[in-house]
């Protein structure tokens, strides 16, 4: 009886242990969930901090006038360059210029040889004072009945033969000076004196570089853009930059190449400007509002169009497509944007379209509100090992929330 009664004693005293290690596993209610594992910690903290505002940094910006330019290469070339010829022939006697010289309308290039010229004009002036004194003889004949209408119109024509040949021989004598049919520059001599310079054959260039013109050929698509008197700019492969007007604008295309020619005339009163210097045009077609935003924010939606996010009135976040319109040192221009407009600056890659965020806005000043270099206190997406763990970042000195694998 008393071994019967030992056993029993054990068996009640295993039984208590056992109930007293199953009582950790028991609470008020029944058994105790299991541990969470380490990724339900991960995403039950990831939500915890979705539930608050992302912090982001804007800054406000206004729209500024800005214009849209058609671009051309182009050329530089002289309004007039006039190859000189002599109208006589014969020998050259004088060069008063040399090339590069300046000259004005009517002054000497070359001169030729009188030669028998002199005399021929004074037998011309003899002729026409006979033909003269025969036309007034049958004349007063005429009047007293002796001389026929025949005979007074074969004396008129006389004197006006003669008279014709008296010009001819005038202007021959004048056309032994070759002078410079307009205010420019010699580019060229072609003779040296004691050359025998033929009637037709050259005796200088002359160039007149006053205005220069720029001149380019602008495709067909864009020819309906430009109008003559439109302002435009030249940026010379010298470095020089230069304003003129829109003096030309052709009317039909180069049969090659479909290209219209424009002209616009630059003022060059020094002929500093010169002949044949390659050069890019600028014609402003069109003046709109933009706004400048540093490249850094341009974002692509889902259909791959180039656009920016921004803040509405509630600081909900939009995205809005723009059109990059033109490049510049600090930033880029874009049209599109409403004026003014809220753009988020840093932290835009964290949060999505219609977000609602919390803006720590920037000082707003004509500079660009944001560079490249702002870009380390931008959030880094994390990398493989991230994945043990919540990844998280600072935009302002305040979290945020970032993309997790």
């Amino acid at each position: 009886h008393t071994v019967k009664s030992t056993y029993v004693a054990a068996f009640a005293v295993a039984a208590l242990f056992v109930l007293w290690l199953l009582s950790g596993q028991l609470d008020d209610e029944g058994v105790r969930e299991p541990a969470p594992s380490l990724a339900q910690g991960r995403d039950a903290m990831l939500a915890e901090v979705q539930d608050a505002p992302v912090r982001v940094r804007a800054r406000v910006l206004a729209a500024r006038p800005q214009t849209d330019d058609l671009v051309v290469r182009g050329r530089t070339e002289a309004d007039r360059s006039v190859t000189v010829r002599a109208e006589t022939s014969g020998r050259i006697v004088e060069l008063p210029v040399d090339k590069g010289d300046r000259v004005a309308a009517g002054d000497l290039l070359c001169r030729i040889a009188v030669d028998t010229r002199e005399a021929r004009l004074a037998e011309a002036r003899q002729a026409v004072v006979q033909a003269q004194i025969e036309f007034d003889g049958a004349r007063s004949l005429r009047e007293r009945g002796l001389q026929s209408e025949t005979a007074i119109a074969g004396a008129e024509a006389r004197l006006a033969a003669s008279r014709a040949d008296l010009a001819q021989q005038e202007l021959d004598l004048e056309r032994t000076y070759v002078r410079a049919p307009f205010d420019g520059i010699v580019e060229d001599r072609a003779v040296e004196i004691g050359d025998l310079l033929q009637a037709g054959g050259t005796c200088a260039t002359v160039v007149d570089p006053d205005p220069m013109m720029l001149v380019g050929q602008v495709a067909e698509a864009d020819i309906g853009r430009l109008e003559a008197g439109a302002e435009g700019f030249g940026t010379l492969i010298t470095g020089e930059t230069v304003v003129g007007e829109v003096a030309f604008v052709a009317s039909t295309a180069a049969p090659t190449t479909r290209t219209f020619r424009v002209e616009v005339a630059v003022p060059n009163e020094d002929a500093r400007i010169r002949d044949g210097i390659t050069t890019e045009i600028r014609i402003p077609v069109e003046r709109f509002l933009a706004h400048r935003i540093p490249s850094s924010i341009l974002a692509l939606d889902d259909a791959g169009d180039i656009g920016v996010r921004i803040l509405d009135a509630e600081d909900r976040v939009r995205f809005v497509t723009v059109d990059v319109v033109k490049d510049s040192a600090d930033g880029v221009w874009v049209r599109g944007l409403p004026d003014p407009v809220k753009v988020i600056t840093v932290g835009q890659e964290l949060v999505t379209p219609g977000q609602q965020v919390e803006a720590v806005l920037e000082a707003s000043n004509d500079a660009l509100s944001h560079s490249e270099d702002d870009a380390p206190e931008a959030a880094a997406a994390p990398d493989a090992s991230s994945v043990a763990a919540p990844a998280s970042t600072s935009v302002g000195g305040e979290p945020a929330v970032a993309a997790m694998l």
